[in-house]
C-alpha cells in the first residue's frame, strides 16, 4: 500500500555561522513515519522555492516543527524587540500562508511549538514576546542545563475543553506535556479555538474554526518519543488517520 507523504517544513540555519543550510529535527522525522505510517519528505521553507500550490497539490499532510527563530512581530502589528528573539524570515513567508492554504483546502496540517504560533498569527492573533515575564506565569522555556531526556521531561497539565476535539483525541480532559517555549499566544486569532491550557492560564492547545479537515497545533513538543508516549502517539495517529480520510 502506498504510504500517505507528510511534508514537513525546514528551518533557516547557519552551518558553522557562515554556510546556509534547511535543516528539520530528526525527531519530526521518526514521529511521521513510526506514528503516522506516512513517508515524511523535507520542504525548503525558502519563498522564492516552495510554491503554496505545488506544495498543498503534492502533500497529503503538512507539518509545521518548532524551531528556535521566532515569527517577526510586524507579521501581527507590533514592532520587534530584543524580547522577541531572532527570527526566520523565509519561514513567515512560507507558513503562515501555507496554513490558511491547507484549510481552505482540506489538507491535514499539524502545528507544533512554533508551527502553534503560526496558526494563530495567521488568522490575525498575536504572541507575547516572553511569557516568563508575565505575572502568574511559570517559565515554559528549555531547561538551560541537562540530557535531552530530562530537556523534553514532562512540566506540566494542561486541561482540555471537556468533549472537545483534543479531548476526544487523548481520551482524557487533562493531559501531562513537556515545555520549551519562550512566546505564547496574547490574542487568540479569528478562528483560532483555543481548547487547552496550562495550569497558569497559557493557551497549550488550539484548532481551527471551520476547517474541513485536521487543523490542530500544540504549543509542547509532541514529536519527541512520540511512538511510546501516550499524548503523543493518538495526536499523531490522528494526524495520519486524516490524511487517509
Amino acid at each position: 500500500m502506498t504510504r500517505p507523504i507528510v511534508g514537513i517544513i525546514s528551518n533557516s540555519h547557519l552551518l558553522e555561522e557562515t554556510y546556509p543550510v534547511q535543516l528539520a529535527g530528526t525527531s519530526n522525522i521518526e514521529a511521521v513515519a513510526d506514528v503516522t505510517k506516512a513517508m515524511p519528505i523535507i520542504f525548503p521553507a525558502l519563498p522564492q522555492i516552495a510554491d503554496i500550490d505545488e506544495i498543498c497539490t503534492r502533500f497529503d499532510g503538512i507539518l509545521l516543527t518548532g524551531a528556535r527563530p521566532n515569527i517577526h512581530p510586524s507579521e501581527y502589528g507590533e514592532e520587534e524587540t530584543e524580547a522577541h528573539g531572532f527570527f526566520d524570515r523565509d519561514r513567515d513567508a512560507v507558513a503562515l500562508p501555507l496554513i490558511r492554504a491547507c484549510v481552505e483546502r482540506g489538507v491535514p496540517i499539524l502545528g507544533i511549538c512554533r508551527g502553534f504560533q503560526e496558526f494563530n498569527v495567521a488568522y490575525g492573533g498575536s504572541l507575547y514576546p516572553e511569557i516568563r515575564d508575565l505575572p502568574g506565569r511559570m517559565n515554559h522555556r528549555m531547561p538551560p542545563e541537562g540530557t535531552q531526556e530530562e530537556k523534553f521531561a514532562m512540566r506540566h497539565d494542561v486541561n482540555l475543553t471537556p468533549d472537545g476535539h483534543f479531548a476526544q483525541i487523548f481520551g482524557s480532559d487533562t493531559v501531562v506535556t513537556n515545555s520549551l517555549h519562550g512566546q505564547g499566544i496574547k490574542q487568540a486569532g479569528d478562528r483560532i479555538i483555543v481548547e487547552g491550557y496550562a495550569t497558569d492560564g497559557t493557551p497549550e492547545a488550539i484548532r481551527v474554526e471551520g476547517a474541513q479537515s485536521f487543523a490542530y497545533a500544540v504549543q509542547w513538543h509532541p514529536e519527541w518519543n512520540a511512538q511510546h508516549d501516550s499524548v503523543s502517539r493518538p495526536l499523531f495517529e490522528a494526524f495520519g488517520t486524516a490524511m487517509r480520510g
